[in-house]
């Protein structure tokens, strides 16, 4: 069901699409599949950063240095796409109250709908994929366990009061 709101969503007006959940719960799998529909992109951030801070990223803390930096320059870069006519797979985390509204300011600069797709899986799940990844070495970054659980101490499940039309994705959709 909630695959079929997705793909039905990308049909019609320009829409801003935003992705929440935790570290390997498939932000950049789905955020794929969702870009695949016609007059879509893609703008990923794991794309991005190692492109251009690849010696810079070490720590966390450097990671959040350098993601505000690309949201700066990338926040009015997608509302002119938008604006163009073109739907948006934002694969940035929408996983802090502070990202989402730098989203939030995004779609409504530009006057577009808008999609929060929510991926909820358990740490265990993440956990897992996550291993899973790490061993296949095709993602940009490694994640150990203790950055990880760092990682996870930041995401924040957004709430109904922050106003977002949320489409939530369980284990079932998303499988192992």
């Amino acid at each position: 069901m909630a695959h079929r709101i997705a793909e039905r969503s990308l049909a019609g007006a320009p829409t801003l699409h935003m992705l929440c959940g935790k570290v390997a719960a498939g932000k950049s799998t789905l955020a794929a599949r969702l870009a695949a529909a016609p007059a879509t992109i893609l703008i990923s951030e794991d794309a991005w950063m190692p492109c251009l801070y690849r010696d810079e990223l070490q720590t966390v803390a450097d990671y959040g240095k350098y993601s505000r930096r690309l949201r700066e320059a990338m926040g009015p870069h997608v509302a002119m796409l938008l604006k163009a006519g073109l739907s948006v797979v934002l694969d940035f985390p929408a996983n802090t109250i502070v990202n989402r509204q730098w989203m939030r300011g995004i779609f409504e600069a530009a006057g577009v709908e808008h999609r929060l797709h929510l991926l909820d899986l358990s740490d265990a799940a993440c956990r897992q994929r996550l291993r899973r990844r790490n061993a296949d070495g095709a993602h940009a970054f490694t994640v150990s366990d203790a950055e990880f659980d760092l990682l996870t101490s930041y995401f924040v499940r957004p709430s109904a009061a922050e106003g977002f039309e949320t489409i939530v994705y369980g284990e079932a959709e998303l499988g192992s």
